[in-house]
């Protein structure tokens, strides 16, 4: 399924607040309707650690995500899913499978720094 493009104005980029953060816990969500982990990501001094729901299990082993440095929005209201609040929005994109792929930093960035 195609999605609509749809132009924006710059102004409303950066209005997304994009920022680094480490994953410091993963578990299991079998709450969830489909597969997924609840996690604790640390973006550093100023937001601190927030929570957030990602269907990644097709492609990430919860023992093997903490410690990894991963992308999320910082500025969206919390979402409840479930029996779960959700503080930020982790960021992926789907593979050629349709199953997410985490979006990360290409090499070590202080906690916190904004994607622009």
């Amino acid at each position: 399924m195609a999605t609509e493009y749809v132009a924006i104005e710059y102004p409303d980029f950066e209005r997304v607040d994009v920022r680094a953060g480490r994953i410091v816990e993963a578990a299991d969500f079998p709450e969830a309707r489909k597969p997924a982990y609840k996690l604790r990501i640390d973006f550093g001094d100023g937001i601190g650690i927030r929570s957030s729901s990602v269907q990644i299990v097709a492609n990430y082993a919860r023992e093997d995500l903490v410690g990894t440095l991963v992308m999320g929005v910082v500025n969206l209201p919390p979402k409840r899913i479930g029996p779960f609040v959700s503080e930020c929005l982790t960021l992926g994109f789907p593979g050629a499978d349709g199953n997410v792929v985490l979006a990360r930093p290409g090499s070590e960035v202080p906690l916190g720094s904004r994607l622009f």
